[in-house]
């Protein structure tokens, strides 16, 4: 029988991923998927008359990137109808930013943006930086993320819209931030405080739906151009996952896209929730969108003192020498989620920056695994903070670690941990050598836009390095805990894959997989390790056809 022709041959260095064969000289594709990898004579079998060949030269070819953590329509709604600035900016860098942006906006336009740092957080609880802001603004209501996405910044006219005075109390995990002197609300606001503007602000900066469309699909160009083929939503709301849907409908959602349906939520004003969104999980699943997760935010953020710890926080004013935080449910009503989610065949990823919150989740799925719920997968998100004695518990109970944002090395997120944390707790940061030597599936997310990019090879470098890969802070952080570049790199593939249960789809260059590759411009194996965050996509290719050209 005359072997099957191929609509695509690639021939160059090729890295699969694949540890039984992990390179190639040659790849066929056909009909979207991969007919063959081996030797150029392996593969010449398959070529035909009509068979396009893509000859690599010096470049280096290897699986789509896979980010099992990003809020991509968020970063796509940034960047198409909102105020950009990067997180390092200072008070009077944010300032102008806001000034520049309020000369183009009318008299009572609400002015959203994103995302100052964390480590303002003391500067900006101030009513003097609330009445800069006030003047920056030309008195418009203002509504600014910081760069965890939890916590807000709100101008006078927002609070005021939002009926935020002296008296108003604190929400349910939320925290309004009052001036020391004064105590007058500040403008900041912790975790679900932030909800309260969120829902007046909502009516006036609604997208419609194409809007809607078009903010996923400008993330998606992002992300190819980064070499990225699949990613999973981190957090998603009902009408991002219609427009995800419609997309596929149209022919036009070239990526991989699983969508964890929010459970709850203290940070972005969704309007339906649990058991509101799983309700749309069948209409809304597509050949390529797959709302298989939920997701559950467990805690908050160290900073805020919302993450849940098994020993106290450093001492701080208003919380005390003994403050552990807390969760955002008990430890029953998240059993309740998983065991309900686990019945009707639904994964769950959960949001967890202490270590007690990342207990109460192994706790948890203990005792969903001891009911014969063997197939849900379940992924804790961030999980900085691990117990040691709960380290080799992520393997035992089939738990993916999956490791976002990028805080395994020096920068300004591990800096505002230091400031709450012990200093060796922060030194220990992701412990990813010891999850990995103690068998534990790892997956590599940006949590993008709290990164500024879904760049992962800033990733993969520092997990190698455990080094800023900017080179602006010196020093490393945890080095015990680095893995290689090979283990760095099936983070970003196929563990990514693997934990998103699209394992048998994509993640690797096998024969049968989805034919989802990118071209790198040098060989990752080839430069200095203190380089690969300079490597960059020359194409990205989505089931064998190409979605982004650098050229």
């Amino acid at each position: 029988m005359a072997a099957p022709l191929a609509d695509l041959i690639v021939t160059g260095r090729l890295y699969t991923v694949d540890r039984e064969h992990p390179h190639a000289e040659a790849m066929a594709v056909r009909d979207g998927r991969i007919l063959a990898v081996g030797t150029a004579a392996d593969v010449a079998v398959h070529r035909g008359p009509d068979t396009r060949t893509l000859d690599l030269g010096d470049a280096f070819a290897m699986p789509g990137l896979i980010d099992v953590h990003n809020h991509h329509a968020h970063a796509g709604r940034a960047e198409l109808f909102e105020l950009t600035f990067p997180n390092t900016a200072s008070l009077d860098g944010i300032l102008e930013a806001v000034r520049a942006y309020a000369a183009t906006r009318s008299p009572e336009a609400w002015i959203i943006g994103t995302s100052w740092g964390t480590g303002l957080l003391d500067q900006l609880a101030h009513n003097t930086a609330r009445r800069a802001l006030d003047d920056a603004a030309g008195g418009r209501p203002v509504l600014l993320t910081d760069d965890s996405h939890h916590n807000r910044w709100a101008s006078s006219r927002a609070l005021q819209i939002a009926g935020i005075d002296a008296s108003t109390p604190d929400p349910e995990h939320g925290v309004i931030v009052r001036d020391p002197h004064t105590g007058e609300p500040s403008g900041v606001l912790l975790e679900a405080a932030g909800l309260l503007v969120e829902k007046v602000a909502a009516p006036a900066v609604a997208l419609t739906a194409e809007q809607q469309r078009r903010a996923s699909a400008r993330a998606i160009e992002i992300l190819h151009s980064y070499g990225i083929t699949a990613f999973q939503d981190a957090a998603t709301s009902l009408d991002q996952m219609r427009a995800l849907a419609a997309l596929d409908a149209r022919g036009e959602l070239r990526a991989w896209v699983v969508s964890s349906m929010t459970v709850n939520d203290q940070i972005f004003g969704y309007a339906e929730l649990g058991d509101e969104l799983i309700a749309h999980r069948a209409e809304l699943t597509t050949f390529h969108h797959r709302p298989d997760f939920v997701k559950i935010f467990l805690d908050g953020t160290p900073p805020a003192h919302s993450g849940a710890f098994l020993s106290p926080y450093l001492p701080a004013d208003g919380f005390g020498d003994h403050f552990h935080g807390s969760t955002t449910m008990p430890a029953d009503e998240l059993l309740g989620w998983l065991r309900a989610t686990a019945a009707q065949g639904i994964s769950a990823k959960i949001h967890c920056t202490g270590d007690a919150a990342v207990r109460m989740v192994l706790d948890a799925v203990e005792a969903v695994r001891a009911d014969g719920h063997t197939a849900p997968r379940y992924q804790i998100a961030h999980g900085q903070f691990i117990a040691p004695d709960d380290l080799p518990r992520f393997a035992q109970l089939g738990v993916a670690a999956d490791i976002s944002p990028f805080l395994w090395f020096p920068g300004v997120i591990a800096d505002a941990l230091g400031t709450v944390r012990p200093a060796a707790e922060v030194d220990g940061l992701q412990p990813n050598r010891s999850l990995i030597d103690s068998g534990a599936l790892v997956a590599g997310g940006s949590d993008w836009p709290v990164s500024e990019t879904p760049n992962a090879w800033e990733g993969i470098q520092g997990l190698v390095t455990r080094a800023d890969p900017s080179g602006l802070r010196p020093g490393v952080l945890g080095p015990e805990q680095a893995i290689t570049l090979p283990e760095a790199i099936e983070v970003f593939t196929l563990n990514g894959a693997r934990a998103m249960g699209l394992g048998a789809v994509t993640g690797s260059l096998e024969p049968g997989k989805s034919a989802d590759f990118v071209v790198l411009d040098r060989d990752p194996f080839s430069v200095p390790v203190t380089e690969l965050v300079t490597l960059r996509a020359q194409a990205t290719f989505f089931a064998g056809e190409k979605v982004y050209s650098r050229a």
